[in-house]
């Protein structure tokens, strides 16, 4: 291969190359894409020494397989990464015709490529099919293109191999695919989130949930959909360390709050989406669990959860007391405070109450409070 058909096959490898002298001054440079719809050539003065063996090293070892043949299909030059889809070596194939390796039709097909590329002297963009060493089908995309070899007008073409990507893009798909069947069959309430807590998407259980359309839930900031409580700026720290990909899932608890103003409080699990940047662009939010909507009402001391708690695990006024070092008149107080707040006239009715508007956790033994930090604790 002589310097001007190196010089056409760098002009087209996807990389970009310099050659610099020993001042550091830039002698030859390329590596862009076509620039013009002409063949491309370079006619080395005579005399001139050969300036391009570093780069025909390169174009020999390059991902993309290249190749020059001329009129009559005979190969002129190959690059190992264009043998090895033949299962062989460059010097085998030098010399040789296109029907020596590939299947009659597959030879017409490509002899009539090259016939396209000769007549018309600009080059063509396509995607090639062929069939890989281990027997599979595989798909190249690359240029053919004219190139001056030795004085003879040839047919020049570099290809990569999107095999391997067409097939993860597939598998993304169907990921993306089973991920929205998820989403909107499940009937969990669940949506994607952007770095700054907007909702990008959206399930229609979790429209339902705020008493929204689905256009409408989707652009809504989340905070907006959140109860104003104390816990929020523990949540904020947790989103904020999710983000910052200090940690990839998140289970917490929320007071969430509909457009009728009823709020309820829900178990969220938070995941972030990716691997590749330094700040996560994108959190899941899924609802497993949520209590009864209901009222905006004062929130409960630390004391009335307590007791809620204890009342729950079948404890008696006295038991209470006992147990929180408190007087019994002021259990009574507090428990006659708690059927109040929470509109219970029984009992057993308040404790019904705490579980369906999320106080105490359900499947837990003893009973807690639904926001308690850790799983034994009674707060």
């Amino acid at each position: 291969m002589d310097d001007a058909g190196l010089k056409a096959l760098l002009e087209h490898l996807p990389v970009f190359w310099w050659e610099v002298d020993e001042p550091w001054r830039v002698r030859e440079r390329a590596g862009d894409a076509f620039a013009g719809t002409g063949a491309l050539r370079l006619d080395p003065h005579p005399g001139t020494p050969r300036r391009y063996a570093a780069f025909a090293g390169l174009a020999d070892l390059a991902p993309a397989a290249a190749f020059i043949r001329d009129r009559d299909g005979r190969y002129l030059w190959a690059n190992h990464t264009y043998a090895h889809l033949y299962g062989t070596v460059p010097d085998n194939l030098v010399g040789k015709y296109i029907e020596d390796f590939d299947a009659p039709a597959e030879a017409v097909q490509f002899r009539a490529l090259d016939q396209e590329v000769l007549t018309r002297g600009t080059p063509v963009r396509h995607t090639l099919a062929y069939r890989r060493p281990d027997g599979s089908a595989g798909q190249a995309v690359g240029h053919r293109f004219v190139v001056r070899e030795n004085a003879r007008t040839c047919v020049a073409g570099i290809y990569v191999d999107i095999t391997d990507r067409l097939r993860a893009m597939v598998q993304w798909q169907e990921a993306e695919e089973n991920l929205q069947a998820l989403r909107d069959h499940s009937g969990l309430p669940c949506a994607l989130l952007s770095a700054n807590g907007r909702v990008v998407e959206a399930s229609a259980a979790a429209a339902e949930l705020f008493r929204l359309s689905l256009p409408d839930l989707v652009g809504r900031r989340a905070h907006t959909l959140l109860a104003p409580e104390p816990g929020l700026d523990g949540l904020l720290r947790r989103w904020n360390g999710l983000i910052a990909r200090r940690t990839r899932r998140v289970e917490t608890c929320a007071v969430l709050l509909d457009t009728e103003g009823r709020q309820r409080r829900a178990q969220i699990h938070l995941t972030t989406v990716g691997h590749s940047a330094a700040r996560a662009r994108y959190v899941w939010a899924v609802v497993t669990h949520q209590s009864l909507a209901h009222e905006a009402h004062p929130s409960l001391t630390a004391a009335q959860i307590r007791i809620l708690s204890l009342l729950a695990a079948g404890s008696s006024n006295g038991d209470i007391a006992t147990s929180l070092k408190l007087s019994r008149q002021t259990v009574d107080y507090h428990l006659s405070r708690l059927r109040e707040l929470l509109g219970a006239a029984t009992r057993p009715a308040l404790v019904a109450r705490a579980y369906v508007l999320g106080i105490l956790a359900p499947r837990t033994w003893p009973p807690r409070s639904a926001t308690a930090g850790h799983p034994l604790s009674t707060a």
